[in-house]
């Protein structure tokens, strides 16, 4: 039980993505079939469409963009700041993670006993991870949208894209900034919101009785 008290919010929110892509692949299937139908297409299983640029597309796009708006806030919140946010470090003070790693510490992670070029990686290891995620997502959008656009070419008897082509089609940019703009105002509004109200218990909340000008959590 303890395991799960420890591990609790990772292991709902993996749970939640569970359901809600399961929930995405049934409807998105019935989607694209119906869609086939109408345009004289061939309905598909379930094995294939998970497979099917339609899916691939749909998928990424969103990963892609929560990749990158991830990345940007922890590389932000480094040098940027917001008085009273509780997102934000204290533009007037040193924070803890500002400091210099210590590889005495008793519990410091390997790479900071390591130290040298391990250590520098392992600085910035969250944003390189990120930001690897965020590119492997982009291109997989970019596979996935074009696969998906080439089908409906196929249908209308057009001749398909290339790949390099594609990339400068309004249409798989419109798929990348639809979701982008929804990620950079989501962290606008926690940022932004958290200066004034609070939620009791929560680690991104200030306490309740704080300030409206106390900064971080």
């Amino acid at each position: 039980m303890k395991w799960f008290r420890n591990n609790g919010l990772s292991l709902v929110f993996f749970c939640l993505f569970l359901l809600a892509i399961i929930g995405q692949a049934y409807t998105g299937l019935k989607e694209h079939n119906q869609e086939m139908q109408e345009e004289g297409g061939r309905v598909i299983g379930m094995a294939e469409y998970l497979t099917s640029g339609h899916f691939i597309q749909a998928t990424f796009e969103n990963w892609e963009s929560e990749f990158l708006q991830m990345a940007m806030f922890a590389i932000f919140t480094i040098f940027l700041y917001q008085k009273g946010s509780s997102e934000s470090k204290d533009p007037d003070k040193k924070e803890e993670v500002d400091r210099e790693p210590d590889p005495t510490k008793k519990d410091a992670p390997w790479p900071v006993k390591k130290g040298g070029w391990v250590l520098a990686l392992y600085r910035h290891s969250l944003c390189y991870v990120l930001g690897f995620l965020f590119v492997l997502s982009f291109f997989a959008h970019w596979f996935g949208s074009l696969k998906d656009h080439n089908e409906e070419q196929l249908l209308k008897g057009l001749p398909p894209e290339t790949a390099v082509t594609y990339l400068s089609n309004s249409r798989f940019w419109f798929e990348s900034f639809q979701n982008w703009q929804s990620e950079f105002l989501s962290i606008f509004a926690i940022v932004v919101l958290s200066i004034f109200l609070r939620e009791k218990g929560s680690s991104q909340s200030k306490p309740v009785d704080a300030p409206n000008s106390q900064t971080g959590g």
